[in-house]
């Protein structure tokens, strides 16, 4: 299984300004691709440059590895085809459009050697008709396995990010039960088993770290506004800011782990194979002016994409499928007497006498809309609740 790990590292002073040199470079290839692109598309009628002519045209003009300028060009076009995948969706993603003046530096396969006692060199391009001296940099920790890719990365200082394969394969689960899962911003997590088995892992822990984080935001900017752009104190104030953000998202982070790491093992305790969750994409879209800035701010924080990604890999590790379902009035919908009710508190209540906690009633008919093809019906008793939180 790929994996990726993120360390920092210490090397010699020249070294180092050579890798920040390598990001400045890095940027310079970027903003080429752009202008190059561009080029081509006035130049051809509007149709887009391909793969193999961008590197023909970044071939030999800057003093990084090849595959590294390799690198920086796959990423623009990525950028650029996954913006044209959501416009055809009816998203309104813009086009990679802006220049940059620092951009990650990425060494692929044979551009760089790793040695036993944690020492690695990354190799460089021909600058004046020169094979550069490699670059070298040691780490205290070095994961065991084949390590695919290292690239270079800046958070409060310059670190390493190294993808390897560990040659773990999935492992072998023979668990049959289906679960439903209902993601929320109070609850993260709340998940329903066929078996009757209920989950709720609470995500107060992440509403903490977000109001915190933006009750010093909001202290820091207010500051920086009465100072002159550039200025010292200015300079000091923005410091002070990016180590919040850069503290905050590592809570996060850790706090996201932790929960889908929970959830896993409750699945594994249960005898579960299948997970089915509930798309939340576009919970946002089409709201704008229309719901208070507390709940926006909200919204906003609700970081259900990477929850969703620490999950799969989680589940796909230890053997269970994972697949999204729509969830549409999943929330709303009786499953016993099948009509729908907007509900502002955290328990469901139909006049039919239906009653249940909101998330695992979502929970429940997510896993009812998986098992029967769409259709909310009532799937079985709860017969016991778990409750969780991150500490």
């Amino acid at each position: 299984m790929i994996r990726c790990h993120k360390t920092d590292f210490y090397s010699t002073k020249s070294d180092l300004d050579r890798l920040f040199a390598c990001n400045r470079i890095s940027a310079e290839i970027w903003n080429a691709c752009l202008a190059v692109s561009k080029d081509y598309s006035l130049e051809n009628g509007g149709k887009w440059i391909g793969k193999s002519q961008l590197q023909a045209e970044m071939k030999g003009k800057f003093p990084l590895h090849s595959q590294s300028v390799q690198a920086v060009c796959h990423k623009y076009l990525f950028a650029r085809d996954a913006a044209r995948a959501a416009n055809l969706k009816g998203y309104k993603n813009k086009y990679p459009y802006k220049s940059k003046k620092h951009y990650n530096t990425k060494w692929i396969d044979k551009a760089f050697k790793v040695f036993p006692n944690g020492k690695i060199e990354l190799s460089m391009g021909i600058a004046h008709g020169k094979r550069q001296k490699p670059i070298t940099i040691w780490c205290k920790y070095v994961p065991v396995g084949d390590i695919k890719e290292i690239e270079l990365v800046y958070d409060m200082g310059l670190m390493v990010s190294m993808s390897y394969d560990d040659y773990a394969g999935e492992a072998e689960n023979a668990g049959t039960l289906k679960v439903g899962v209902d993601l929320g911003e109070i609850h993260s997590i709340a998940a329903f088993c066929e078996s009757g088995e209920s989950l709720i892992i609470t995500g107060r822990k992440l509403r903490s770290i977000h109001r915190l984080r933006n009750k010093k935001l909001a202290e820091l900017q207010r500051l920086m506004s009465r100072c002159k752009k550039g200025s010292r104190q200015w300079r000091r104030y923005n410091q002070a800011k990016q180590y919040i953000l850069s503290k905050s998202e590592k809570q996060l982070k850790d706090a996201l782990h932790k929960s889908s790491r929970k959830f896993a093992d409750w699945c594994l305790t249960n005898a579960v194979g299948e997970v089915a969750v509930g798309k939340v994409e576009g919970v946002q879209r089409n709201t704008k002016g229309k719901l208070r800035k507390k709940e926006s701010q909200k919204l906003s924080n609700w970081a259900f994409g990477r929850l969703q990604a620490y999950m799969e890999y989680k589940l796909n590790a230890c053997g269970i499928a994972m697949s999204k379902i729509d969830e549409s009035y999943t929330t709303q919908t009786c499953p016993v007497c099948g009509k729908r009710k907007k509900t502002s508190g955290r328990s469901y209540k139909c006049k039919c006498g239906y009653s249940c906690h909101r998330d695992i009633h979502g929970a429940r008919n997510i896993l009812s809309k998986h098992i029967h093809g769409g259709w909310i019906t009532y799937v079985a008793d709860i017969a016991n609740i778990t409750y969780l939180r991150i500490a």
